[in-house]
């Protein structure tokens, strides 16, 4: 069973079922339906064509479904008389399903989980596993989110940002369970990429990729995190790096700066220092200015402390902190580390320690503790 090609159709037979008749909402699920029956049959009998199998199979889910219910009967007659097959069983509706499972009524949170479902052709159990939250709960998160979208039309505008926002968001899920969502992120974003041309899709596609790279590094075999300035650069996965800067190099020739682009730039220079003392600091400063330029965000600020106080010493860096509220997320890590650096273990290790209660889950908890106790068991001079 390929479920590889099962997934990648899915957005197509959903379209397909959606250009026929079909709200949004009955087409999913008809679809759904019928990716259960794939699975179940094809080891056995795998079709020839199977696009077309789940098509039809699915438009019959459809129709049982519309002839259960007499309220529907009128559209029961439309759809039935429709011609069968019509020219857009060959039209790629994938990037209409992007714009409608990131339409701005929905939260961040239902667009994530409706765009894993209809794009990425993901189960209900898989999304739900991944987001360790119950089966019933998705259920319930996914089904309201085809509701608010059943009446939006495939010929309505929609927000690239938005779309790419909903798939960074996917990303930095990570993973858990038996869906890697920093890998379903990039196959998504993939896939995009291959449908518009936008010089942010490729940023945010680089983003990825470099970002991923790192991976094999990030975490050592007791499942505790390692620190970027601690990676084995070695592990770092060098052809998603290249990869990743050939996109990036492309997207900045077409001189329309995005945030994505900015901060694929900043991964891009920490992929290309071979060790962490040759990182180059100054730059990272330069491309955060240009963040906050975009985007006026208090963690682009945050993130540029720590470059200022790697490019201009501790003090700098603490200079840059105290103008952002203490309130934000991860401010006391930064702090800690920055004090840390300063000379001042005392006022660091309180600070780790204080991070470390705040912290958003429990492997960076754990570094954060690790951290409070070195520095408390340290001498004092």
């Amino acid at each position: 069973m390929d479920e590889t090609l099962l997934r990648a159709l899915t957005p197509a037979v959903i379209g397909i079922l959606v250009r026929r008749g079909a709200d949004f909402a009955a087409a999913e699920d008809a679809v759904q339906d019928s990716l259960v029956e794939a699975v179940r049959t094809w080891p056995d009998s795998p079709p020839r064509d199977p696009k077309g199998w789940l098509v039809a199979v699915a438009w019959r889910r459809f129709l049982d479904a519309t002839r259960a219910d007499a309220s529907r009967r009128r559209r029961e007659v439309r759809v039935e008389t429709q011609p069968v097959p019509g020219p857009s069983e060959t039209q790629d509706d994938t990037l209409d399903l992007y714009f409608l499972c990131a339409h701005p009524s929905l939260t961040p949170a239902s667009a994530v989980a409706l765009t894993l479902r209809a794009v990425g052709g993901l189960t209900t159990r898989q999304i739900a596993r991944a987001y360790l939250v119950p089966e019933a709960t998705m259920a319930q998160r996914i089904s309201r989110a085809k509701r608010t979208v059943s009446g939006v039309r495939f010929d309505d505008p929609g927000d690239v940002a938005t779309v790419l926002r909903v798939l960074y968001l996917v990303f930095n899920e990570g993973y858990s369970g038996d869906v890697d969502l920093a890998a379903e992120a990039i196959r998504l974003t993939r896939r995009l990429a291959a449908q518009i041309d936008d010089e942010e899709v490729a940023g945010l596609l680089a983003l990825m990729l470099l970002h991923h790279a790192r991976r094999p590094a990030r975490v050592r075999p007791d499942g505790s995190l390692v620190p970027l300035a601690e990676q084995d650069r070695r592990l770092w996965d060098t052809r998603l790096i290249t990869e990743g800067v050939h996109l990036l190099q492309q997207a900045l020739a077409r001189d329309r700066l995005g945030e994505f682009q900015a901060q694929a730039a900043v991964a891009a220079l920490h992929a290309d220092a071979r060790t962490v003392d040759e990182t180059d600091w100054v730059q990272i400063v330069g491309w955060y200015d240009e963040l906050v330029r975009l985007t006026g965000s208090p963690v682009v600020r945050l993130n540029r402390a720590v470059a200022v106080g790697e490019a201009d010493g501790a003090r700098a860096g603490l200079a840059a902190l105290a103008e952002l509220p203490p309130s934000l997320p991860r401010y006391a890590a930064v702090a800690a580390y920055l004090h840390e650096r300063d000379g001042d273990p005392v006022t660091a290790g309180r600070l780790y320690a204080e991070a470390a209660r705040s912290a958003a889950n429990l492997p960076e908890r754990d570094h954060l503790t690790r951290q409070a106790a070195r520095l408390h068991a340290a001498p004092r001079s």
